[in-house]
């Protein structure tokens, strides 16, 4: 009977851990979001403010930097996803960017939802754990009450 309780606590343990690193995961995925959102943000506040002729400082990544003068602002080479690129005016790129932030937008929620599910069913198997360590702790009492009985 005893060992039947810690196996399925046990279980039941691997499963809540299970469910932490998944939430754990996709809490990583809405950081994710969010930093993509930030740098839409940053594309369109530049697309929008920037002239032509101005001189810009252009990532090479690694945290190098080049100085480079636009030609022509009103052409923005926009990526569409799935390694489509597609030129743009000013306008147009703007709207592309601001759809891909509202996606991201619905990515977001769709994942809190995914995170809400997760959490109630640990809340549920944390209910039950406890459930079953109160019977287990019980039983171990009256085990003990009976061997005191009996001496």
């Amino acid at each position: 009977m005893m060992g039947g309780g810690q196996g399925q606590l046990q279980q039941l343990s691997q499963e809540l851990q299970a469910l932490d690193q998944a939430i754990g995961s996709l809490e990583e995925e809405i950081d994710a979001h969010r930093e993509e959102q930030v740098e839409i943000d940053e594309a369109v506040k530049a697309i929008e403010t920037l002239e032509s002729d101005s001189t810009v400082q252009v990532p090479l990544g690694g945290g190098a930097y080049v100085r480079a003068e636009i030609d022509d602002i009103d052409e923005v080479i926009v990526s569409l996803g799935g390694n489509y690129a597609a030129e743009q005016d000013r306008e147009d790129a703007i709207e592309v960017l601001k759809r891909k932030r509202e996606a991201l937008d619905d990515r977001i929620q769709e994942t809190r939802e995914e995170i809400d599910e997760l959490e109630s069913e640990s809340d549920q198997l944390e209910q039950q754990a406890q459930r079953m360590q109160q019977q287990m702790q019980q039983q171990q009492m009256q085990q003990l009450q009976q061997q005191a009985d009996d001496e």
